[in-house]
């Protein structure tokens, strides 16, 4: 299904019933990131799957601003009005946790819960963010200069995405074929809008935060299980997962386990507003 906001057509793909679940994936990913869930959370959910700007079917206009983090978020909050969604569950991976924190800071009361993997509010200083965002613009370079198939040859091999490894290549080879479906436009301005040098830092607004939270990090991904531990201290009422022998991406490595972890902090979600608990 595609929606228009502001001029940008976006794809949303929409699985199941029940209470809404908007699921945003990561860099160079899409909302079929997500189709792999549906036979376990369509169950208890209504998958709600958007395709980030400059990423799959969503259009990828040439403006920066467009791209910009906080405008994303104001795209959130107008599909939700359009689907007239009041309140939802959010969960984001990696650059789509990123947007689901910010859209949590800018509208706290359309969030029932929040489900973070392997993400991060932001780098605390001027300073980080200058230099990140130094280096995203080098990468936005290498895919202008070289193409698609170079930066996506780049980007597998990057460290952060190392245990990916050791997947089979039929599951290897359908990410790396999602990739290549993007539009190499989309990407350069999705860094330089949306990167993680060029968003605002959330720290100091998680300890705001009052509604439930799922923290969820591979064993492996030493950086983001740090940031995970420092969150987990910030937000009010927080939980934080561990996958063992996982990388980045665990709902690629694992995805039993993952979906478990989101199916099960729902229940305890749902059940709680039955029984009238915060």
């Amino acid at each position: 299904m595609n929606f228009v906001i502001n001029g940008i057509n976006y794809h949303v793909d929409i699985r199941g019933n029940g209470f809404p679940l908007i699921l945003l994936h990561g860099f160079t990913g899409s909302s079929a990131t997500w189709a792999a869930f549906e036979n376990k959370w369509s169950m208890h959910s209504q998958m709600i799957s958007l395709d980030i700007i400059g990423h799959g079917e969503s259009d990828s206009p040439e403006e920066i601003s467009c791209y910009e983090i906080e405008h994303q978020a104001e795209v959130i909050y107008s599909l939700m009005k359009k689907m007239n969604i009041g309140k939802a569950d959010i969960l984001g991976y990696s650059m789509g946790g990123r947007l689901a924190i910010t859209f949590a800071v800018k509208y706290p009361h359309m969030v029932r819960s929040l489900i973070l993997e392997s993400t991060s509010p932001g780098l605390k200083t001027a300073l980080e963010r200058n230099e990140r965002q130094a280096r995203d613009f080098r990468l936005c370079e290498l895919i202008s200069e070289k193409g698609l198939e170079f930066f996506v040859d780049y980007w597998e091999d990057i460290p952060l995405f190392s245990s990916q490894k050791r997947l089979s290549e039929q599951k290897w080879l359908a990410i790396r074929n999602q990739r290549l479906r993007n539009n190499p436009l989309g990407l350069i301005n999705s860094l330089k809008g949306m990167g993680t040098g060029a968003q605002p830092s959330w720290w100091d607004e998680l300890i705001k935060i009052e509604f439930p939270v799922l923290l969820i990090t591979g064993s492996l991904d030493q950086k983001f299980c740090q940031l995970a531990n420092e969150m987990e201290s910030d937000f009010r009422y927080a939980k934080w997962k561990v996958v063992e022998a996982c990388g980045h991406a665990i709902h690629v490595e694992n995805p039993e386990i993952f979906a478990t972890f989101v199916s099960d902090f729902l229940a305890e979600i749902a059940f709680s507003k039955e029984n009238g608990e915060k």
